[in-house]
Order: C-alpha cells, then structure tokens, then sequence
C-alpha cells in the first residue's frame, strides 16, 4: 500500500495512491484517520485485506494524482528526524571537505538529527537566503517509518517496530556543516526536509531491502546505488538507536546516503538557483524539489 498525505480542495487528507489516482482512507475504512500519524498509531495489520478488497472492489470514489497536492507523508513530525552519517563506503571516503568529518569508515553509526518543521512534499520549493549559504547539497535517502514504540530492540525482531519506508532528500548546508563543527545547524533549515511523495507499507518488501536509489540534478545522474550496499543496515541501525532510547510510533530515521554529492566533486559542485533534484528509489518513486535562491 501506497499511503499520502493530500490537500483536496482545501483539506488535508490521507489516502492510498494507486497509479494516477487517490483514494480517500476515511472512505475506504469508513472510519476518519485525521493524519499519518493518527493512522500509524491506530495501525491495524488486518486493514490491508480490508482495504485491499475495497480497492479491488471498485466501490469507492477516485481522485486524479493531478488534482490533488501531495504533502510530505508526516508533514510535522513529533520529533526531529533521526539521520545516519557516512553509511555508505564511498559516500564516506569522497568527503574532503576539512571540518565536516575525515574519510574514514565508521566501526559504529553516526547519528544526528534534523528539524522538520514542516517537513516539505513532491515539487515544493526549496527556499533559501544567499545571506545564510550558497553552498547547498543534496543526498537521496531512504526513510524508515517507525510503527510503534520499542526500546532495546533485537535485530531479529526489528521489522516488526517498522511501519514503512520513503524517499528522503537530506539537504545541506555545507559552510554551516564547517563553520560550527557539527552537523544539526546546516542540515535544519527552512525547507530543507523534503520526503515522500507515498509512504510504501513494508508488506510491499520485506527485509533484507536491495533497492535501487539514485539523485539526479537537472537529470543528469549523479548518485547511483543500492541500499544493500549500507554499512549499517536496517536491524542494526533500529536495534543500536533503541538502545536505552525508545523509539516511537511516527519516528523517521534517514539511513544515509551514497555517493555522488555535490561536495564530493573537485571542485564541489553545489546547487544553484533553479537546480531540480529528481531523488529516486526503487518501488517507492521519484521525490521531486527545485532550489530557489533568495537574496
């Protein structure tokens, strides 16, 4: 199931997506579920067959894609955003640039945080002052969606705390990531937080997860991996956060990504005033932003 968050006519929705249709989730389950998160918590796994017979059934009302805004699945998450440094190899050795972090490869994870406040969705801008930086970057992400509350998690028993995955665009402000020694301030900005465009159950792949994921700018392909290739992979990585730390139903956990940013380039190649960024992962879809800068 391919769950969004949608504003249709004014009002904010959650629905399924199929294709080029939107189906509303009240009217499917004939119960109201005002948010993702709302329906996270109230997750009940038995509604898949429900909803996938109502689906199957053609007894519901359909929306176009094209007359809907998508919004990022959890718009505002409870909490900032759980995010995994240098977790892939060769993400971790083309950094270069002195102040952020050295080449080497990490023997545990790196954790930090980013605010989300809105987090933004399919084809919002990115907005940002030429004042704070002009040394802005992308990197594709893969999302986790936790499920429900766990603490000192098993690895084995890890997908069970998952609700689902999404695309996730960790930008960053690579001057701000040097200039104070440490990565909260140059990755939470305004806007700098997009995911979606669906939130994929994670009935529709199970573990272990060998997906395609890719960031093109202005289509030109400039990451392009597997999530097998992470050095800390899913179980590892919620068993190690949880550890003397609950994780909560609604939490999303970025889980790093490959290489090919742009300050992996020599010289760097950072974005500039109208850049598209197309990020791409396999059975999930295509996370669409474009930067705008402001004086």
């Amino acid at each position: 199931m391919n769950f969004v968050t949608y504003n249709y006519q004014g009002n904010e929705q959650i629905g399924i997506c199929q294709t080029d249709q939107v189906v509303s989730l009240t009217e499917l389950l004939n119960s109201p579920i005002d948010s993702m998160l709302d329906l996270i918590s109230s997750f009940q796994p038995e509604w898949l067959n429900i909803m996938d017979e109502r689906l199957k059934s053609g007894e519901y009302r359909t929306i176009p894609v094209s007359s809907v805004k998508l919004l990022a699945p959890i718009p505002y998450p409870r909490r900032n955003v759980f995010c995994l440094g240098k977790n892939y190899v060769e993400h971790a050795q083309e950094i270069k640039l002195t102040g952020i972090t050295d080449t080497s490869i990490p023997q545990h994870p790196i954790y930090f945080t980013k605010v989300a406040s809105p987090a933004i969705g399919q084809n919002d801008p990115i907005l940002v002052s030429r004042q704070v930086t002009t040394q802005v970057d992308y990197e594709v992400e893969l999302a986790i969606v936790i499920g429900r509350d766990g603490i000192n998690i098993k690895p084995e028993e890890a997908e069970e705390y998952i609700f689902g995955y999404t695309i996730a665009n960790d930008v960053s402000a690579r001057n701000l990531q040097a200039n104070h020694l440490q990565w909260f301030k140059g990755k939470s900005l305004n806007n700098f937080c997009p995911l979606g465009p669906v939130l994929v159950h994670k009935s529709a792949f199970p573990l272990p997860l060998h997906l395609e994921i890719q960031c093109r700018i202005n289509g030109e392909l400039r990451q392009n991996s597997n999530t097998k290739n992470m050095i800390f992979d899913i179980p590892h990585i919620i068993s190690d956060l949880s550890k003397g730390m609950t994780l909560k139903a609604g939490d999303i956990i970025c889980t790093g990504t490959p290489s090919g940013v742009g300050m992996g380039f020599e010289p760097p190649r950072y974005l500039a005033d109208g850049d598209v960024m197309e990020c791409y992962i396999e059975k999930i879809g295509k996370l669409t932003n474009q930067i705008i800068f402001m004086e």
